[in-house]
């Protein structure tokens, strides 16, 4: 049985409960590949989906999940909710629960909000993204998408490429990576790589034809311009030609390596259109494992209050 109540980041997972979540995620996507792709299992249950940020691939693939396991699904948007009026986040989330909620998915501009929650509301919390920490399932459907295509992690050389610094999805992608055995790279301009960084077990380099020489997968990230304050490259075209995926970079290999991106892509900037639609991508398979990976946390967080036997 899954021990934790919650999913808060990555981070108080271990390897064995990583694979745990992997393995189930694997018989929900055998499931919903079938042609009725709907069980039963939570009939019983509601949850809501507090999106605090704008998000479409994010919130329509938890909804799915859930609807594919039979849940009641409540959404939620700030844009027109209470919350504009003044009201506070945790009286907000407390009205929600009075309607006798039992999960709530959240995505918030502010690091921390998910843990905040744990602490003060009885409902079982499922980080969707906080600010610039983490986005656990994001990272479970990248690792989950790997292992599809090369079923072990030992010795495998991932490349994290782009803006690190704004990214929760490296945080949470090194934190899942590392536990599972593989050599993580981080690569992209200076001005875009934490500091101490290293401090995690990755290593750092600002070469990304020598990045993609090492890597077997590269993740490749968005540039994500509404979290950034200032400057910190002199224009999207730099970027592109001294760290942008582009398929003569890949051709220059000897050899084949996968590429993701977890979205929205900034086509001609982090990634060629070419290189996106390519064989070398599974961008698309991320998304349609985004589903059985999100029903797969549903399902193992809401295991502990099913009845046994």
């Amino acid at each position: 049985m899954f021990k934790h109540k919650h999913l808060l980041g990555i981070e108080p997972l271990n390897k064995e409960e990583i694979i745990q979540i992997l393995d189930q995620a694997q018989q929900f996507k055998d499931i919903i590949n079938r042609p009725v792709k709907k069980v039963p299992t939570l009939r019983d249950f509601t949850v809501a989906n507090l999106f605090f940020e704008n998000s479409t691939r994010t919130k329509l693939s938890f909804e799915l999940a859930q609807k594919r396991l039979s849940a009641d699904v409540l959404n939620f948007s700030s844009s027109n909710s209470s919350v504009k009026k003044g009201e506070t986040l945790l009286d907000t989330v407390n009205n929600i629960l009075a309607m006798k909620v039992d999960m709530v998915v959240i995505r918030h501009s502010s690091p921390g909000v998910p843990i905040f929650l744990s602490k003060h509301i009885d409902a079982h919390i499922v980080n969707a993204g906080d600010g610039t920490h983490e986005h656990p399932t994001q990272a479970l459907l990248d690792a989950f998408s790997i292992r599809e295509k090369y079923n072990e992690f030992k010795g495998l050389n991932v490349a994290i490429i782009g803006d690190i610094l704004h990214s929760r999805v490296a945080l949470s992608n090194i934190f899942c990576l590392k536990k599972l055995g593989a050599n993580v790279r981080l690569c992209g301009p200076p001005t875009l790589i934490p500091k101490y960084v290293e401090e995690l077990g990755v290593t750092v380099s600002h070469n990304i034809e020598e990045t993609l020489a090492w890597c077997d997968v590269a993740n490749v990230l968005r540039i994500q311009m509404e979290r950034a304050d200032d400057a910190y490259f002199p224009s999207t075209s730099e970027y592109a030609q001294f760290y942008g995926v582009n398929m003569e970079r890949l051709n220059s290999l000897n050899k084949n390596i996968t590429i993701l991106h977890p979205g929205p892509i900034n086509r001609g900037v982090e990634i060629t259109t070419d290189v996106a639609d390519s064989s070398h991508s599974v961008i698309l398979d991320q998304v349609e494992n985004g589903v059985a990976v999100r029903m797969a946390v549903t399902y193992l967080l809401f295991s502990q209050r099913m009845p046994r036997g």
